[in-house]
């Protein structure tokens, strides 16, 4: 499939300026800004933006790119890390970032419904008081149609799964502005195609998801929070997979090397021992949380643990977490002027020990820096390979020490990418870990659904 464009066409622009007026835009700064990401990779800025304030607009906006073959890209904050959000062929960005409304909080359901530009931290604001709240959290506040779109988790997923295991229905508008709806709020069904999954990780390649309905869980009685640092990564990795498989029902694991808790440190001013470390959140009931606490404690004395050090006061594990959060930033002020580029490879908990182990043996002998983090109770971790944009010999380096670690995974029946996505960075791998045959049925699916090649040109699938 290609996407045949040229510079956007004066009849489009006339349009878009009657329809959108103000928040229809060829500034070169706004198309600058819509035309980066959290990535490594080089900006590339749509040809012009549109802010959309409805899921008609949104329709009306498509429609009429659909009818000038002119490519469509969502945004919904810009932190996404494979560049999805890169306009490879040009064309029009939608904004969604005007859709904010929360449409629907229903407690008695535990369901809320969202429009595509409201974040995760909006929507718990709201949750505040009801006893309620929305878990996936991939530390970034992204727009919860942005994790929608790339199947997004983070720190929560070892307890609370994925954007895939969170999103109960959808509205979309299709490559040619029509609009349909996905699933309904019942929480199972046997009807038809599974069109909400189909859409949840589609990466804006299918359709632009405008409006969500999610789960919402009750906030547990009782929190607790620890840091647990190691002599080294095997004996953390092994009481994380002992943790999982007796089946203690941890809400977060998540591991963090040596240079890792340093860049922390220096950057949220924290004092953590400066050795392998695991961070616990452990939720439920009080007696619960205490006896799961007691038996985690245990687990890590048998491996060595070196201190165990709780937080229960809200203000100190919200700290904490911040620290946690902090880590993708602190780990960049490491060298300054680098780029991270991040792998974000997953595999069966048992296959993690030796996956992490024959990656740092790897990694010591290319000499690159790469700070490891990681949600570990999945079986998903982070290499951050630090290196300068104009140091092609050391890119050139750090693209293959990558490639190495995705194939590896995959070869553990694992996956190139655990949450990020796809976007353009791990393209050349969903061969490997797919099939040529299923690649093909993404293909016709694709082809089916977005003929023009329209919606997201360039992302998810080898050119």
């Amino acid at each position: 499939m290609k996407t045949l464009t040229t510079p956007l066409p004066a009849a489009l622009r006339d349009a878009l300026t009657s329809r959108f007026g103000s928040r229809f835009t060829t500034s070169a700064a706004v198309c600058a800004h819509h035309g980066k990401d959290e990535s490594s990779h080089a900006p590339m800025p749509p040809d012009a933006v549109v802010f959309a304030q409805s899921t008609a607009e949104v329709a009306a906006a498509v429609a009429l790119c659909h009818a000038h073959k002119v490519p469509v890209i969502a945004y919904g904050t810009g932190t996404s890390l494979e560049g999805h959000l890169l306009a490879v062929h040009g064309g029009v960005c939608i904004d969604l970032s005007q859709m904010n409304r929360i449409l629907a909080i229903r407690p008695e359901d535990l369901d809320a419904t969202v429009e595509a530009g409201v974040t995760r931290k909006a929507l718990n604001a709201a949750l505040h008081d009801s006893g309620l709240f929305f878990p996936i959290d991939p530390g970034a506040d992204a727009s919860l149609g942005g994790m929608a779109a790339t199947r997004a988790s983070g720190t929560n997923a070892v307890r609370y799964g994925t954007m895939r295991e969170n999103v109960l229905a959808a509205t979309v508008v299709l490559p040619d502005g029509r609009i349909i709806k996905t699933g309904t709020r019942a929480k199972k069904s046997a009807a038809g195609y599974d069109l909400t999954r189909l859409f949840v990780g589609s990466e804006g390649t299918l359709g632009i998801i405008t409006e969500l309905t999610v789960r919402l869980h009750p906030q547990p009685e009782a929190i607790a929070s620890a840091v647990c640092a190691f002599p080294d990564i095997p004996t953390a990795v092994d009481t994380v997979i002992q943790t999982i498989q007796i089946g203690i029902p941890v809400a977060r694991i998540e591991l963090l090397d040596k240079l890792s808790i340093h860049a922390i440190n220096r950057y949220s001013k924290t004092r953590l021992r400066e050795a392998p470390t695991l961070f616990f959140e452990l939720h439920g009931s009080p007696a619960g949380v205490a006896e799961q606490t007691a038996a985690l404690r245990a687990i890590a004395a048998e491996h060595g643990s070196m201190d165990f050090e709780w937080a229960n006061k809200p203000e100190d594990r919200s700290r904490l977490w911040q620290a946690r959060h902090d880590a993708y930033y602190a780990c960049l002020a490491l060298q300054p002027g680098a780029h991270s580029l991040t792998t974000d490879v997953c595999v069966p908990i048992s296959q993690l020990a030796e996956c992490i182990a024959a990656t740092r043996a790897d990694l010591e002998a290319t000499g690159l820096t790469a700070p490891l983090l990681g949600h570990v109770g999945d079986g998903n971790f982070h290499m951050l390979i630090l290196v300068h944009p104009q140091d092609a010999p050391g890119l050139a380096k750090a693209q293959a020490f990558a490639q190495r670690l995705a194939e590896r995974a995959i070869a553990m029946d694992g996956t190139c990418t655990g949450e990020h996505g796809i976007g353009l960075g791990k393209k050349k791998f969903m061969a490997l870990e797919h099939g040529a045959d299923a690649l093909a049925v993404m293909r016709a699916i694709k082809q089916c659904i977005d003929p023009d090649n329209l919606m997201n040109p360039g992302k998810i699938l080898p050119d």
